[in-house]
């Protein structure tokens, strides 16, 4: 039997190219805002009503035939794998196998209905291309592509859906340059009008944002409500970075660059993004926050003061110095010689010395006078702010990549904060539009599409 239905939104994208190539490992410190119930719907909907007729959701339909165009059981099997490999997991439950494979059939019917409207439009995505593109992401797995192609057949996808990745996310890309870019327009008088804002607005609070936008309409906002819970949940675990889970789930354009908005004020964002990141400390998430057209996850990465110096924009000068391990040192021995090292390292007296010092354990000196403090880690961010020229942090690392020491050798702090030029202006103001114009033409193909479920 065949149903037929029209395309409704869920968690979107499951994976970006841009995701294989930026999953690492860490925790954020979670601070869920809980909504009180679920957001209200314009349905007529009786109180009382009664089901007619059986829904088992532990039927799965992993085939459909979009406009024609057929999506695999296999399709879908090799994309969930395909995410395993992004986010380095070895196996997945069943429960998560089951959940990933509803997700990725939608994400799969988007990705065919963009390549589709591409192709419609006269872009396609070249073999050249393509396998350029694969090379890169070998790359980025120290992999050449035949060895990249063993390895996803080892882990149960394949070449071939990870290609088809690519040429979803290139085609709608090169669409939008195409067919909607052109038709944005960001006069100078907007853009002279929001720089005469941030001058009346120095010293005030502007944000670095994170987002996880997942689209929602009036048929299945409770749907896309719960799925957003069940993403937080996911965060909570801390298992895998906020940017990965922006670059699998998200639906805005923001995605391949890990959910960032960039610094942004209270004042340019939708009143409940603004009244969420307002109570917002930095390393928190928040949500679901209910916005027009969907649901938004934010992750606050930093705060500052609009056109004001902040100290951690200062450049450094450091030297690092490193004791490494040879391969198959016990704990033992790796522990006796990081002890020899922090013992060492207290004796640096200034940065003259550093040479002399390193050589007598056997350290590696590297120099590097372009480092701005906000650039580093937060714990070393902490601890390089309250030192002063000459003095080195604690040792840091691990037996595995070695442990290593930072000495202060200079510091060249901010005179001011720079307001953003006009260019850069004009740009954000254009990329913001295109996202919405690409989230409308989204929900109208998937509104006209026809397509089977087998």
């Amino acid at each position: 039997m065949i149903n037929r239905y029209r395309v409704t939104s869920g968690l979107g994208r499951v994976l970006t190219l841009a995701a294989l190539t930026a999953m690492g490992s860490g925790s954020i410190a979670q601070s869920v805002v809980d909504q009180a119930g679920a957001p209200a719907t314009t349905l007529d909907i009786p109180q009382n009503l009664q089901i007619f007729g059986k829904f088992d959701p532990n039927i799965r339909k992993p085939t459909a035939i979009v406009n024609g165009t057929v999506i695999t059981g296999t399709d879908v099997d090799q994309r969930v794998a395909l995410i395993a490999v992004a986010n380095n997991v070895e196996k997945l439950t069943d429960e998560e196998s089951q959940r990933l494979k509803l997700q990725v059939l939608r994400q799969l019917i988007d990705e065919t209905l963009e390549i589709q409207e591409a192709k419609a439009a006269e872009i396609t995505i070249t073999p050249d291309e393509l396998a350029q593109s694969y090379v890169g992401v070998g790359k980025r797995f120290n992999r050449t592509p035949d060895e990249m192609t063993k390895y996803l057949r080892e882990r149960g996808s394949s070449e071939r859906s990870l290609k088809r990745q690519i040429e979803g996310e290139l085609a709608w890309q090169r669409y939008l340059r195409r067919k909607v870019s052109p038709f944005i327009n960001v006069g100078d008088e907007e853009v002279n009008s929001i720089i005469d804002r941030l001058q009346q607005a120095k010293g005030t609070e502007e944000y670095n944002l994170h987002e996880i936008y997942l689209a929602a309409n009036d048929t299945n906002r409770q749907q896309v409500f719960d799925n957003a819970r069940a993403l937080i949940a996911e965060l909570q675990k801390g298992q895998q970075p906020f940017e990965a889970f922006a670059r699998q789930y998200s639906e805005a354009s923001t995605k391949s660059v890990g959910g960032d908005l960039g610094w942004i004020r209270l004042a340019t964002l939708p009143q409940a993004l603004a009244d969420a990141t307002q109570q917002m400390q930095v390393g928190q998430v928040v949500g679901p926050v209910e916005t027009a057209g969907g649901f938004s996850v934010l992750y606050l990465t930093d705060n500052r003061q609009v056109l004001t110096a902040d100290p951690r924009d200062a450049k450094l000068n450091l030297k690092q110095l490193t004791v490494r391990f040879p391969p198959g040192t016990s704990q033992t021995a790796a522990q006796a010689r990081a002890a020899q090292f922090a013992k060492t390292v207290q004796t640096i007296q200034g940065c003259g010395s550093v040479e002399k010092i390193a050589a007598t354990i056997d350290a590696e000196v590297v120099d590097n006078d372009t480092v701005r403090i906000r650039d580093l880690p937060p714990p070393l961010q902490e601890i390089l702010l309250k030192m002063q020229v000459g003095q080195s942090t604690p040792p840091f690392g691990s037996a595995e990549e070695g442990v290593r020491a930072l000495v202060l050798c200079g510091r060249d702090d901010p005179q001011g904060g720079n307001a953003p030029s006009a260019d850069q202006i004009k740009d954000q103001l254009e990329q913001q539009r295109v996202n919405l114009r690409a989230q409308g033409k989204l929900r109208d193909l998937r509104r006209d599409a026809v397509i089977e479920y087998r």
